[in-house]
């Protein structure tokens, strides 16, 4: 087996090709190439990968990797597009890939729940949910189908139903620590438990937080919880015309939030980042970013969108439906706002209309404007799909692949992509207060501001600003990840801490926390006594 790890021990690859096979211990060029890709303006590739296919072969490559020495980065599927993607921490890691555990190990329909390992992607659950009949809808992301459950929600990355928190809907976590031990959390540590996954508090101490958007341990089983599908769904899209008026539509929805009526997460997205969904930047009308705002108005014009637009998820019986769409209706309604409400049968109506006068302008643009919705649609109903990363290739030069919605790897084309995702009160003077913070930031170091709004809880908003960017382009790729840092020195500094971060920017945030670093360095050095889990990540600066 040729090796690549140059100082590393060679005995480390026999030792582990002894527990994996040596056909998923992998050093050549183009492996380590392909798992060095990124969307970020600079990565770490790794300089080995191996492949365990079960928690026992975890646990074993840890206790080689912590006899020698040698630093694992562990990565579920690695879709983390716009923090970190495939790519280890830092130098000289070699990239512990999950992807071969993908055994969904139980559905309970009764009880609402699944327990999956880290190489389950949301297409395979939501497939295997369907094929089964299973009644049970799973909370999806915009990552696409081939993302990992596991590796989002270790991320604390949130959906859309009313289970989008997803952080909150764990229980159980099975987790390889740094020595190798095997521990379960929760009621999963005593013999013959039955409510692992029902409760995922236990008795003492609760450890499953501190396995999410840390390097402790390798989570290798997951608890998650399910949503029962309901008796009636509706699917409701706003659009703004007014730039100021997104401050009472958060207000709004805080308030339906808080009283229960909107129970799924809303996303409230800008123009740009809207248009920037189904087409790539006009290089030929507009020239360099950021776009003039007569050239975003005529953007808005094209593709139907106002300023602002916002989507969420109605659930329940059809009476409660009922009464939370009059109540979205007086709540968001009004001048200058336009609500449409989608359901299975306005949709099926749609179709038919469109279909029958699909020869009249009418006809054909209804018919676009249905095809656009479906993704959307289907999302909040627990069905993945691949339509949502096209912000990604915004400024890619060859703009969206052919084979996009169904293919879509960003690292792999070569997208430029951050994402700063501070959380802000969720109130309409705090969204147009980032507003304000952020845009000139963007505008001074030549980029557009899309920016997304999304409740995740009922009294934060979790935003995500995207810096998409030309990878091509040496200057423009510098500017991206000065941008970065300049958006991050900003947000902090006005209380506006990200909720997640990527690798180039950890020792940034992490840094802004002092007082919790004796802390945090005292729980690495208790479980993981080697230091080889994913060292920097999410680590405070020593």
């Amino acid at each position: 087996m040729a090796n690549n790890l140059g100082a590393i021990d060679g005995q480390v690859l026999d030792d582990w090709a002894g527990v994996v096979g040596a056909d998923h211990v992998l050093t050549d060029t183009d492996t380590l190439a392909r798992y060095g890709r990124s969307t970020l303006p600079q990565a770490h590739a790794p300089v080995g990968v191996v492949r365990p296919a079960s928690t026992d072969e975890v646990a074993a490559v840890v206790r080689i990797a912590g006899r020698h020495g040698v630093p694992l980065y562990p990565i579920s599927r690695g879709k983390n597009w716009g923090y970190g993607d495939a790519c280890p921490s830092g130098p000289g890691q070699v990239v512990l890939d999950l992807a071969r555990m993908d055994r969904i190990v139980e559905v309970d329909e009764r009880l609402a729940y699944a327990v999956v390992e880290p190489g389950v992607t949301q297409g395979q659950l939501a497939a295997y949910l369907r094929e089964t009949g299973a009644r049970l809808w799973l909370d999806c992301t915009g990552a696409g189908p081939e993302a990992s459950l596991i590796g989002n929600v270790v991320e604390r990355g949130f959906g859309h139903t009313p289970y989008g928190n997803r952080i909150h809907t764990l229980s159980g976590l099975q987790v390889v620590l740094g020595d190798g031990q095997v521990i379960e959390t929760g009621f999963g540590a005593h013999p013959n438990t039955r409510t692992q996954s029902l409760y995922p508090y236990g008795v003492g101490p609760w450890l499953d937080g501190i396995f999410t958007q840390s390097n402790y341990g390798v989570v290798t089983r997951l608890g998650l919880w399910l949503m029962p599908e309901p008796e009636a769904f509706t699917l409701v899209v706003g659009i703004l015309d007014s730039h100021e008026d997104v401050a009472p539509v958060v207000d709004a929805l805080r308030r339906l939030r808080l009283d229960g009526t909107v129970r799924s997460v809303v996303h409230i997205g800008n123009d740009l980042r809207l248009i920037s969904s189904g087409r790539p930047f006009p290089r030929d009308r507009a020239g360099a970013p950021p776009l003039s705002p007569d050239m975003r108005k005529a953007l808005q014009r094209e593709v139907g969108f106002g300023a602002w637009a916002f989507s969420g998820g109605l659930y329940g019986r059809r009476d409660q439906v009922a009464a939370a769409r009059r109540a979205v209706k007086r709540e968001l309604g009004g001048p200058g706002r336009t609500l449409v409400f989608l359901d299975d049968r306005t949709l099926a109506l749609g179709h038919r209309v469109a279909g029958l006068l699909g020869f009249t302008g009418w006809g054909k643009r209804t018919a676009e404007k249905l095809r656009r919705s479906r993704p959307l649609y289907d999302l909040h109903r627990g069905v993945p799909s691949g339509h949502f990363l096209a912000g990604a290739y915004w400024r890619h030069r060859d703009g969206l692949p052919p084979d996009f919605a169904t293919n879509a790897e960003p690292a792999r084309d070569q997208c430029g992509l951050l994402w700063i995702a501070p959380v802000i009160p969720a109130t309409g003077e705090a969204a147009l207060e980032l507003d304000r913070l952020v845009a000139p930031i963007f505008a001074a170091h030549g980029f557009d501001l899309l920016v997304t709004l999304s409740t995740v809880t009922e009294r934060a908003l979790d935003a995500v600003l995207t810096i998409a960017y030309d990878k091509s382009d040496p200057d423009e790729t510098a500017r991206a990840r000065a941008c970065a840092e300049a958006v991050i020195t900003a947000v902090l500094a006005a209380g506006f801490v990200p909720y997640r971060v990527g690798i180039p920017f950890m020792p940034q945030v992490m840094g802004n926390a002092p007082t919790l670093a004796p802390a945090l360095t005292a729980i690495k050095a208790a479980l993981d006594p080697h230091g080889i889990l994913a060292p920097g990540r999410y680590d405070p600066p020593m």
